[in-house]
């Protein structure tokens, strides 16, 4: 049963760690996988988006001219992890075809998640000004995210990018992958951990919470872990009651996936996971 009032279950529904004994071990074969990926595959790393210390991202090309882009965001709360441990997720992709880049971002409490959202709809757009210099299609642009990442990846779906700058096209981002993702986040408000951190208020809420912006016109294919809380589920399902299957075609759960566990499935190129990402960049 739902308890949104009470803060030690929303403490137990939303602590992802806590939930995880061994989630420290999922962090280190992220970090070592991604070092392997910079160490062996071609790269350009730190590139800068932004004049921020932390508004740089990593390019990961493929061989295939005129690519469709993958950017995608890493999760932590939007307090916690590194682009550079997130490197794992493209060799993947670049195989099949996609441009990838994987942007940093400055972390909670030093910054909002105003400030977040704001700095990845400035990468998206360095995406769309820059990404046929490294063999990108910049008509051809998804958003991936895990987690908070998930949430951005929603938002960067629903962003206004006229209002970001005038020669931008209205439809930048064709298609959002979402695991694990959070789009409701009152709950968060009241959750105990993340408070000092997060800083949400009310209003807040209402202008970061995609569950409760209009439909937009790009597809979003939204995942859960089977093994995850009741709250994740809970947020998964939401997005697709609230935007409808017109623009969430796929609201699914992946069997035996917990909230890390999860991302391992779309770095790998058997998985079915993997396979949505391919389709939304139009690979297949």
């Amino acid at each position: 049963m739902r308890r949104a009032n009470d803060p030690a279950w929303l403490e137990q529904q939303y602590d992802n760690r806590a939930r995880v004994p061994d989630h420290a071990s999922h962090f280190q074969k992220w970090a070592a996988a991604s070092a392997h990926t910079r160490a062996h595959a071609p790269c350009v790393l730190d590139v800068r988006y932004g004049d921020g210390p932390s508004e740089t991202l990593d390019v990961f090309p493929t061989t295939v001219p005129g690519a469709p882009v993958l950017v995608f965001i890493h999760g932590g709360y939007w307090r916690s992890l590194d682009k550079a441990d997130h490197s794992f997720v493209a060799p993947s992709f670049t195989a099949d075809g996609a441009l990838v880049l994987v942007p940093n971002y400055a972390l909670a409490p030093a910054v909002t998640l105003e400030d977040i959202t704001l700095q990845m709809a400035r990468a998206v757009e360095w995406a769309w000004r820059h990404a046929a210099e490294h063999g990108g299609d910049p008509s051809r642009i998804v958003v991936a995210g895990h987690s908070a990442g998930g949430h951005l990846a929603a938002m960067m779906l629903s962003c206004r990018w006229k209002q970001l700058a005038d020669d931008l096209p209205a439809q930048l981002v064709q298609g959002a992958l979402s695991l694990s993702g959070l789009y409701d986040l009152e709950p968060l408000r009241h959750t105990p951990f993340l408070q000092a951190d997060l800083r949400l208020t009310p209003a807040s809420v209402r202008r970061l919470s995609p569950a409760f912006f209009p439909r937009p016109r790009g597809k979003l294919v939204t995942l859960v872990g089977a093994l995850e809380s009741e709250e994740f589920q809970r947020q998964n399902q939401l997005i697709r009651d609230v935007w409808g299957p017109t623009a969430v075609p796929v609201c699914a759960t992946v069997e035996g996936a917990d909230h890390f566990t999860i991302l391992r499935h779309l770095a790998d190129p058997d998985s079915h996971v993997h396979a949505l990402g391919r389709q939304l960049l139009g690979l297949g």
